[in-house]
């Protein structure tokens, strides 16, 4: 207990017999007065209990010759030879202060005039509370200068800020040492508690940073309310975080740069924490959270008593349990450009259209340079100290090795190149796809890290603000064998990279697949399978727990995540083996057949399929097993290989082409975008027949035909191309197919309303980062001007343009079936002899009728019936000529 005598004073617990020889005889006695004589489980308790504390005080003189005297003060042991005395008067006793006598009184009510005729005497009073405590651990009676009613604040250190009031304040002082608690005047890692009636302060902030529990004045109030009920305020959690103070207590908020939903969650979380929320410019507004990424300036000049916070603030507040200091998280103004870049400055204002062609093409190179990625690092000077590490010039984001986090790093993390000599740029093909194969595995090993670092690291970390903010129990759960994961694709990644720094064709990638394929079938399925647990885990724990839920906003801001979710995250590894099957299938086309890595390929493709077996049958979805054959058929021709049991249907776009590459200019395509390609299918012209399937259900014909089955990992670059008066809802892509040398550009105009180009864009490039395993999806999206690109659609609805591209269509609807190609040669002999036979003609004529026959019977082939066709064969014989240049140019 706390010291309760000035000047030079020792303290000690010794034994009974330490100033026997010194000390006179002492009597020890327990009082019961009043009410506390009539409490039976009292007094079965003092029955038990022998022994009491007793204060010594010993004079002993520093040297001789000196009037210095030193006073010892020391706390002895006891026997209580009579269990105890009832009164209801002090005056039946007579000798309550008598120096022979130690006496304890025991006394029910602290607010009764007896009890403040025996504080005034300076006696030593207990409460009922205090004799059942120490009969229950069998301690003995303690001594406490001050009245003493229960312990439930014994051995807390408090301390006070925040309030103006002295009477309150004194009450709330002596309600504690009433309970036993000790209370410091000046804050210090001694202090086991703050009370605070406001979050202002040094005594505020030091709390936060040291951990120390804030709590309200009703903590103290409460406890003295259940002072009767033996119980430990030091050790019961569970009643002291009902008093916690709450992050923004004594706030006014506003949020600036969020969207609706955002704004609506953050605004509730405020008032779960006892803040209250305003709208923007509101001049009783004490803080105003600012989303950094979207706003760049403030709408107007804030006052000086308004704190201009980050979102992080918010967060962090909300993960501490109390409220973060603003000063680490002001907001200041960004001078460097946003995430989406421009390219205006590119435009082509020349008139010359091979100069124009030409710029067209460096823009592209320069679109894709600043982010492509090279696998081989630059030559450094013989001066430079370290060699660059491959992997840090191959990912343009900001990689967790980079990222300040406590805890240790995976073993598998951070590894230097083993070397750094370039290769010529100019390579095979087979080169190419094994160059993306590795990219990719560089990349998912960051991410994986990142998870590792930002997330589970912090969540398994002792000694966390606030308490742990997760169990062991759900923490296992959710990330599962990442960690193991991570050290296998790790070992993958260096044997890939060692292979592309030394490159040679006869080097065998499927070798390195089938060196670990035990290690992926160990690591994969436990993961895979419980993927879904996994997922319901992180959405239970972040509705019940909102410093988890703040935990995952404040990593999720951060730009190694990409602005993804925890959830967003953890689904790569469910991805990453189908997609390094489809990348081997790709090295495994452009290896030549007398390479013995063909074979190993196979082999290693065998075995992923093999561990993908093994994942449960039920975590494909039907749902989009059906979408898939809906999209196979409502295109015709579309590729086999699009049904496959990783993939799934995210979004249909329905678009006009604004270019030549895929198909004419103002051509209706529809976009189909999946998890890790791009399905471009144009209208068909004209739909013949109809589909019966096997179970005899009629299906309407296939409306769309396909132009090309697009991998995400082909697509550099997304344009968002800027609204002009002559250009609308237009965006482009700038991709290469690894057989291509130069970029490509693919431009289109959206026709339909939703979804919003702005979602759309963003939800391309985020398939796009997940597929080429890249956290930064925002860095994808470029913003340009339409004549830089030359891209406009003023044509699209005029009605020229439509009457135009109609006479095209016909033109080669006419064409084909005037082309000698297209009718079988055996109903055409059959037709010649049929017809030479009925009218007896000469070679000459039947010839001419061949020709009239062949093409008759291709126009009805093509089902266009037409009055045109009638005695083709005299008007062919004077336009043939012409005819046939038109064929062959359409063609």
């Amino acid at each position: 207990n706390e010291p309760c005598q000035p000047g030079n004073t020792e303290t000690r617990k010794d034994t009974m017999c330490l100033f026997s020889k010194e000390m006179p005889q002492i009597e020890t006695r327990v009082v019961l007065v009043q009410e506390a004589g009539k409490h039976e489980e009292l007094l079965k308790a003092l029955e038990t209990i022998k022994i009491m504390e007793v204060p010594v005080i010993k004079i002993k003189k520093t040297s001789p010759g000196k009037s210095e005297e030193k006073l010892i003060k020391s706390i002895i042991h006891m026997e209580i030879k009579v269990p105890y005395i009832k009164t209801d008067t002090l005056e039946e006793l007579g000798d309550s202060d008598s120096p022979e006598f130690e006496t304890i009184f025991v006394v029910s009510d602290f607010q009764d005039s007896i009890f403040s005729n025996l504080c005034k005497a300076d006696c030593r009073v207990i409460g009922p509370p205090v004799v059942l405590h120490c009969a229950q651990k069998g301690e003995p009676l303690p001594f406490s200068c001050r009245p003493l009613y229960c312990a439930s604040m014994l051995n807390l250190v408090l301390c006070f800020t925040g309030f103006r009031k002295k009477e309150e304040l004194v009450k709330l002082v002596t309600l504690v040492h009433h309970m036993g608690g000790i209370i410091r005047r000046d804050f210090s890692s001694k202090v086991t508690h703050l009370v605070a009636n406001s979050t202002h302060g040094d005594k505020f902030r030091i709390a936060v940073s040291l951990g120390t529990p804030i709590l309200k004045a009703e903590w103290i109030y409460k406890a003295w309310e259940k002072r009767n009920e033996i119980l430990c305020l030091n050790t019961d959690d569970d009643f002291r975080n009902q008093f916690k103070v709450p992050p923004f207590q004594d706030c006014m908020l506003s949020f600036l740069g969020f969207s609706d939903d955002e704004k609506a969650n953050m605004e509730e979380m405020t008032e779960m924490q006892g803040g209250h929320y305003l709208p923007v410019g509101d001049e009783r507004c004490t803080h105003l959270v600012v989303e950094e990424s979207t706003v760049k300036d403030l709408p107007f000049e804030p006052l000086k008593k308004l704190y201009v916070v980050k979102q992080e603030w918010f967060w962090g507040s909300i993960q501490m349990d109390a409220r973060a200091g603003e000063s680490m998280y002001l907001f200041e103004k960004s001078e460097s450009p946003g995430l989406k870049k421009s390219v205006s400055l590119l435009s082509l204002s020349t008139p010359n259209s091979n100069r124009k062609r030409r710029r067209l093409k460096e823009t592209l190179a320069q679109l894709t340079r600043e982010t492509d990625m090279s696998p081989f690092p630059p030559r450094k000077r013989p001066s430079a100290e370290h060699s660059l590490s491959i992997g840090s010039l191959l990912d343009i984001s900001n990689t967790p090795e980079s990222s300040t986090t406590n805890g240790e790093t995976p073993k598998s993390c951070a590894r230097p190149s083993k070397n750094s000599t370039p290769l010529p740029l100019k390579q095979s093909a087979r080169w190419q796809v094994a160059k993306e194969l590795y990219q990719t595995e560089s990349n998912y090993v960051d991410i994986l890290t990142t998870i590792i670092q930002l997330f589970q690291v912090p969540l398994e970390k002792e000694g966390q603000l606030g308490g742990p903010i997760l169990a062991q129990e759900e923490i296992k759960t959710i990330f599962g064998s990442i960690p193991d994961i991570l050290d296998v694709h790790t070992k993958i990644k260096e044997d890939l990279e060692d292979l592309m720094m030394n490159w040679t064709e006869s080097k065998s990638i499927g070798d390195i697949i089938l060196k670990y394929s035990k290690d992926l079938l160990k690591t994969y399925p436990p993961f895979v399978n419980f993927f879904e647990m996994s997922k319901e885990t992180i959405t239970r724990c972040e509705k019940q727990k909102p410093r988890f839920h703040a935990f995952l906003k404040i990593n999720q801001a951060k730009p190694e995540c990409g602005r993804q979710s925890l959830a967003e995250l953890l689904i790569r590894p469910v991805q990453r083996l189908p997609s390094v099957a489809l990348l081997l299938n790709d090295i495994k086309k452009h290896t030549a057949e007398e390479n013995p890595d063909k074979v190993t390929l196979e082999r290693a493709i065998e075995s992923l399929k093999e561990v993908m077996t093994h994942i449960n049958e039920d975590k494909r979805k039907t749902e989009a097993q059906r979408q898939f054959f809906d999209v196979v058929y409502e295109v015709d021709g579309c590729p086999a290989n699009l049904l496959s049991s990783h993939r799934s249907l995210v979004q249909r776009l329905e678009t006009v082409a604004l270019g030549d590459d895929l198909c004419d200019r103002g051509e209706q395509v529809t976009l189909f975008l999946f998890n890790d390609c791009l399905e471009i299918a144009r209208k068909r012209h004209k739909v013949i027949g109809v589909f019966k399937s096997p179970h005899g259900h009629t299906r309407p014909p296939a409306s769309l035909k396909h132009v090309v089955l697009m991998p995400l990992s082909q697509i550099k670059k997304v344009l968002d191309i800027r609204e002009t008066e002559d250009c609308h809802k237009a965006f482009a892509l700038v991709v290469r197919p690894p057989t291509e040398l130069n970029n490509k550009l693919l431009s289109f105009q959206m026709t339909t309303e939703e979804p919003p180009k702005e979602d759309w864009l963003k939800m391309l490039c985020r398939h796009v980062a997940n597929t080429i395993c890249k956290a930064d999806a925002e860095n994808l999206i470029y913003t340009a001007d339409p004549d830089s690109v030359e891209v406009n659609t003023k044509d699209m609805d005029s009605t020229l343009s439509r009457a135009s591209r109609a006479i095209k269509k016909t033109s080669k609807k006419v064409t084909r079936a005037f082309s000698f190609s297209k009718t079988p040669k055996r109903a055409l002999r059959r037709a010649l002899m049929s017809h030479s036979a009925t009218e007896g003609r000469s070679p000459s004529s039947a010839n001419e009728s061949y020709i009239g026959s062949r093409l008759t019977s291709t126009s009805s082939l093509a089902g266009i019936p037409s009055p045109s066709l009638v005695n083709l064969p005299s008007v062919f014989e004077k336009r043939s000529h012409t005819l046939s240049r038109s064929t062959t140019h359409l063609i």
